[in-house]
């Protein structure tokens, strides 16, 4: 079972296991549900129920109608022979045939229709039986009178057969029709009964409905009078607690700004001295110059008067100290510079405007495409969504991250840098700077965004500052940014920006 299945389950049994108003509603509406589920079924079998008497309701008027119109048919034929014989003329018999014609059909219906009944087979079957007897009889008398022998068939009518036969057949259509309208009397029996269940089910089922909706509402109040009550108690802390926020803000604010003030004034105080130490380190070096042309002069004229640690000090220990001092004020005067960048940075006021950000990133991409080229290495802009934002801060963020990506490329290979971006639910904006450099270890994935922090092979120049300042300045946008990246395999920077920025919601971070 997957972990989020167990979740599930595991939030569905807190939730059973906790007496709370939602698990007495859901069960309330789980019990009404239920109710109007019996209901609903109770319904339908109903409705089946009235709809299977309707059909067997048609069906036995089918079977009624086609056996009444056997003995009307049978009637028609015995009016016909009998008014042939006694007037000798064709017309006559033209009812008299249509009877004989139709009766096979008319009994073909019938037994379709009741086969699968046990009750009315027979007698259907006995229908036919007398009416094929009745119509043989007929068709003899008709064929002696047609032949001229009148008095043989007047003798075979009086005979009483005739007279008999239209008699069963009256007596198994009254039968049919007894066993019809018994069926029929059950089935309403049946349904009427069913109706009667289905009503008191459903009033039942209302009554209970209406009981867990009052109860329901009644649980309902009790609550909303508790979260009132709640409610209120919380609007009482937020007043007090509003001020304290407000006062904690201000105070907050007042010790950032004062922070950034007290590192723009180190910063600045530093560079002096550092300044003085930079100057009075270049004139050691031109009197270390001056010394060590003296040292050379007196080595043609008199060798032997020179000490050798004093020459050793001159051309070796001076010139070795002046450079490990100029090398650590140089990187003292680039750390001073970044601090006072990230300082300005944070004072500078941020200005909302509409970005063409696939023509901001191909002017970068063009800024450094001597790099590039002498890198062996290509940048592909894809087409990026626009973005309304501070244009100088996200020229920066972008800038960091391209050259970057261009100063830590893999030699083993040529390098590829992609810049692509996409428009994301929620009115946020996503772009991402792709490289196949030489990547970034795991356990550095944060600790490049610190300052002063750095990751890999310390073969490039740099302070460790320009991620920290990206990730400053990406936050004071309202963004994030997030790295994915794998040794040897290169890295992913992904950035998510809001759409349009908002001053209001805009701040700093360190």
């Amino acid at each position: 079972m997957s972990s989020s299945w167990r979740h599930t389950l595991q939030a569905l049994g807190h939730f059973v296991r906790t007496p709370t108003l939602g698990r007495r509603v859901a069960g309330l509406l789980a019990l009404a549900i239920a109710l109007l589920l019996a209901i609903n079924v109770a319904a339908f079998v109903m409705i089946r129920r009235t709809a299977g008497f309707n059909d067997m309701s048609e069906h036995a008027q089918r079977v009624r109608l086609a056996a009444d119109t056997v003995l009307i048919r049978l009637l028609d034929a015995e009016s016909g022979q009998r008014g042939y014989m006694l007037t000798a003329r064709q017309e006559y018999l033209a009812h008299y045939d249509e009877a004989l014609r139709v009766l096979p059909q008319l009994f073909d219906e019938l037994e379709t229709l009741t086969a699968d009944d046990p009750d009315l087979a027979p007698r259907v079957a006995r229908l036919r039986e007398v009416a094929t007897a009745r119509v043989d009889l007929a068709e003899r008398t008709v064929a002696l009178a047609r032949m001229g022998r009148v008095g043989e068939a007047v003798s075979l009518v009086r005979s009483g057969q005739g007279r008999a036969r239209m008699d069963e057949l009256r007596v198994e259509v009254e039968a049919i029709n007894e066993i019809l309208a018994t069926q029929l009397q059950f089935r309403t029996r049946q349904t009427e009964w069913a109706n009667g269940l289905t009503l008191v089910i459903n009033a039942i089922g209302a009554l209970l409905i209406i009981a867990l909706a009052g109860v329901s509402a009644w649980l309902i109040r009790r609550y909303v009078l508790e979260v009132q009550q709640a409610r209120d108690a919380i609007a009482a802390l937020n007043a007090s607690l509003e001020t304290k926020v407000r006062d904690r803000t201000a105070d907050l604010t007042r010790a950032n700004e004062e922070i950034q003030r007290f590192a723009y004034i180190v910063s600045h105080d530093l560079r002096a001295p550092l300044v003085n130490v930079m100057g009075y380190t270049s004139e050691l070096e031109q009197a270390n110059k001056v010394l060590d042309r003296q040292v050379a002069a007196i080595e043609q004229r008199a060798p032997k008067t020179l000490d050798a640690d004093a020459v050793l000090a001159v051309r070796e220990d001076v010139p070795e100290a002046i450079g490990f001092i100029r090398a650590s004020t140089e990187k003292m005067d680039r750390l001073i510079n970044a601090i006072l960048r990230l300082s300005r940075e944070g004072r500078r006021a941020l200005v909302v405007e509409s970005l063409d950000m696939g023509r901001m990133v191909e002017n970068i991409a063009a800024s450094v495409r001597h790099q590039t080229e002498a890198a062996s290495a290509e940048i592909v802009v894809e087409p990026l969504p626009w973005l309304e934002s501070d244009r100088l801060s996200v020229e920066q963020i972008f800038g960091n991250l391209i050259d970057n990506a261009i100063k830590y490329l893999d030699p083993a290979r040529p390098g590829r840098i992609v810049v692509s971006g996409s428009e994301e639910p929620g009115g946020q904006v996503v772009y991402r700077v792709v490289d196949n450099g030489r990547g970034i270890s795991d356990r550095d994935h944060d600790r490049i965004f610190e300052l002063f922090r750095r990751s890999g092979r310390q073969d490039r120049p740099g302070e460790g500052l320009g991620l920290a300042f990206v990730r400053n300045s990406v936050r004071r946008l309202g963004g994030e940014i997030s790295v994915e990246s794998e040794l040897g395999r290169g890295s992913t920077f992904t950035l998510k920006f809001p759409k349009r920025l908002n001053l209001a919601d805009a701040g700093d971070h360190a």
